[in-house]
């Protein structure tokens, strides 16, 4: 079983969802990077989304862009976030780590080098955010083999048919996103939410966590009653970005994410 497995196999022993946070590798800096993964496990995360950041993130609002143009104004390469989950690894975090991607970094670096970098260094899975289910044959076999789960998106758009698919070509968990558009905060969860949770569930084994727009404690509760896990990410991104290259920066991220891990909870 994987460490992903294990985490949702965890927090359904405990009766909860699994909290999983989401932060751009190299925001403010790669160093930093480190830190807030120990700050959000202490916060309570289950699971961390690693961003590799990428020059035209087209999935992402405006807080995750201007998080992807400040980590490569800092040098951050995909190397440089491979070396940051090993040397997260070497201080004995063992928090589960999803790579958070586009595919052009992952073809640039090489499917099979990056493969097998990513999975030396320690990272457990990777989500493609422009990779149609069609197309992740391109990097599942190499991916799978070395031991990655590859996580499939689903959208609320998305037909039950391509829900199937994407559930038999994927492992770890399935990302359901929330809400049509980019990624970033919202003052609300879109209407027909629940109805996408429940067509979920019954058309996958996966664990379906649920993400983008998700900003606060009351929404991660009110997603945690139906899914199995719930993803907060531009809301800490924005925290990192007022903060900044700061020593403070570890404790504003675990004070501001332990409520929302703690929203899991029934």
């Amino acid at each position: 079983m994987s460490r992903i497995s294990e985490a949702f196999t965890r927090a359904r022993k405990e009766r909860r969802a699994a909290f999983i946070a989401y932060v751009t590798a190299g925001d403010p800096t790669l160093d930093r990077t480190v830190e807030v993964v120990q700050a959000l496990r202490r916060g309570g995360a289950d699971l961390v989304e690693l961003g590799i950041p990428c020059s035209d993130p087209i999935a992402d609002g405006p807080s995750n862009q201007a998080a992807a143009e400040r980590a490569l104004a800092s040098g951050t390469t995909p190397r440089g976030v491979l070396e940051t989950v090993a040397a997260i690894r070497s201080r004995g975090e063992d928090i589960p780590i999803v790579l958070f991607t586009y595919a052009n970094p992952v073809l640039a670096y090489g499917v099979e080098e990056f493969a097998r970098d990513a999975r030396a260094a320690g990272a457990d899975g990777v989500l493609f955010t422009d990779v149609p289910v069609e197309e992740l044959e391109l990097f599942g076999p190499a991916l799978g083999a070395a031991g990655l789960d590859v996580v499939p998106l689903a959208a609320p758009t998305s037909s039950r048919e391509r829900i199937k698919t994407a559930a038999r070509r994927g492992r770890g968990f399935l990302y359901l996103v929330s809400r049509a558009g980019v990624t970033g905060a919202r003052a609300d969860l879109a209407p027909e939410l629940e109805a996408s949770i429940r067509t979920a569930r019954k058309l996958t084994k996966l664990p379906v966590a649920v993400g983008f727009g998700i900003s606060t404690p009351r929404q991660v509760a009110r997603v945690a009653r139906l899914a199995h896990g719930v993803v907060v990410g531009s809301a800490i991104v924005d925290r990192i970005a007022v903060v900044g290259d700061s020593d403070r920066l570890a404790e504003v991220v675990q004070t501001f994410v332990a409520p929302l891990a703690r929203a899991c909870r029934p």
